[in-house]
């Protein structure tokens, strides 16, 4: 699941900010981001982030929002995994709205998007390239269904069997990211793309002749720098526009927007 609490934050905040809107249940009046196409069959933990809501509500009622719990789980995932830990700056509140149509237009990465494409979205969040390699690197745990890989013919055998290349058969199934230690939160993702053996076209596209090549090459040589840089891009992805103050609400649960007094 720490993969899947990763990438539940990174889904959040990218979308109207990290305001744990992609929490949110459909109602008759919100079409949610749960079942946006980025998001459907790929985002997880929701149920994890719920049970630890009820757990903090009952202790400490209407003060810890689903924003900064989203935020921590990320962070708890990285370091139970032997990754990175940092401070995680709290005071978010949680969104009262959510938009399908905005986690579709285009705030996500898609797996097939090219270098200049994922730059730019990540510039829109003000990350840097370096930020975008750093935070790609959380692919060096969790899987990803093989109907979004880019498998190579020649590629290893045991992808070949996970990942047929024909269609139809074994698209459902799942590939491990990193194929040496998919349980492991390393840098084996970036000797990976050194090796030219990234499941996700965006994954490989890092290390493919362009400007984030040379980034790539230090985190699959230097480990320390690799766990610093992803510690500070997640930091400065988690303050991508908060809702603070008196904006937005601490939901008493983060599936449904709190009922009026």
């Amino acid at each position: 699941m720490a993969a899947s609490l990763i990438r539940l934050h990174f889904h959040d905040c990218f979308v109207q900010g990290c305001d744990a809107s992609i929490l949110l249940d459909d109602t008759s009046s919100l079409t949610g981001e749960k079942t946006a196409r980025p998001n459907a069959n790929s985002v997880r933990g929701y149920n994890v982030i719920d049970d630890v809501k009820s757990r903090v509500e009952s202790q400490c009622p209407g003060v810890v929002s689903c924003a900064d719990i989203v935020a921590v789980a990320a962070r708890d995932a990285s370091e139970a995994l032997g990754g990175p830990t940092w401070t995680v700056n709290l005071g978010r509140r949680d969104s009262t709205s959510a938009s399908r149509a905005t986690a579709e237009a285009g705030n996500l990465p898609g797996f097939n998007d090219p270098l200049d494409r994922l730059v730019d979205l990540f510039g829109t969040k003000g990350l840097s390239p370096r930020d975008m390699v750093a935070l790609s690197g959380a692919h060096t745990i969790g899987q990803a269904r093989c109907a979004t890989s880019d498998i190579d013919a020649n590629f290893a055998s045991t992808r070949r069997r996970q990942c047929p290349s024909a269609a139809g058969d074994g698209n459902g199934n799942l590939a491990p990211l990193d194929l040496v230690t998919p349980n492991s939160f390393d840098n084996n993702y970036f000797r990976n793309l050194v090796q030219r053996r990234g499941l996700l076209q965006s994954d490989q596209v890092l290390f493919s002749g362009g400007s984030t090549d040379g980034i790539v090459d230090e985190y699959s040589r230097n480990p320390r720098v690799f766990n610093s840089d992803f510690a500070a891009a997640m930091v400065r992805m988690g303050n991508i526009e908060p809702l603070t103050g008196s904006q937005g609400q601490v939901r008493r649960v983060c599936t449904a927007v709190n009922a009026a007094a």
